[in-house]
């Protein structure tokens, strides 16, 4: 099995907080990885070598310029009463409802869920914006959010 129970996830509470809960039919399609799932595709897809965002080397596609088109704010919208996502993000990101995406927190800590699930609570994953990146597996584009409150978005090797 490549998931732990919701339940049983060290944040959890990040969707569940009562400032932002997320509803139950949604909170099922929130599935957190195993450690091992999400090493595997770390190393498939974001980096080989580096554990998280701030050990990225000069090998891993994210620490490459060349790989990044824009960048934006994402705080303003977070701290706004506004659900949607960043209008940018929104523009860049025109993947189907059902599309599989990864939000990346670091090398153990990997969630899976829809696209439509992720644009309805993006704001519950940025609760931690220590430099996750948000990617779906077969699609190249990919956004790295930044502590400082923006993010980078461009395509991935």
């Amino acid at each position: 099995m490549h998931y732990i129970d919701i339940n049983a996830y060290s944040r959890k509470w990040i969707f569940t907080h009562a400032s932002m809960p997320v509803p139950a039919d949604d909170l099922a399609q929130i599935k957190p990885l195993t450690q091992a799932r999400s090493a595997t595709l770390w190393r498939e897809h974001i980096s080989a070598q580096s554990p998280d965002a701030d050990h990225f080397g000069s090998g891993d596609w994210p620490n490459q310029d060349k790989n990044w088109i824009e960048k934006t704010d994402w705080q303003t919208a977070w701290d706004g009463d506004d659900p949607a996502l960043p209008e940018a993000l929104a523009e860049f990101l025109t993947w189907e409802d059902n599309t599989p995406v990864y939000f990346c927190y670091e090398k153990y800590n990997l969630i899976e869920t829809t696209w439509a699930v992720f644009q309805r609570h993006w704001k519950n994953f940025l609760f931690f914006d220590d430099g996750p990146l948000l990617i779906a597996k077969k699609k190249t584009q990919a956004v790295w959010f930044q502590s400082d409150g923006t993010c980078r978005f461009g395509h991935r090797e």
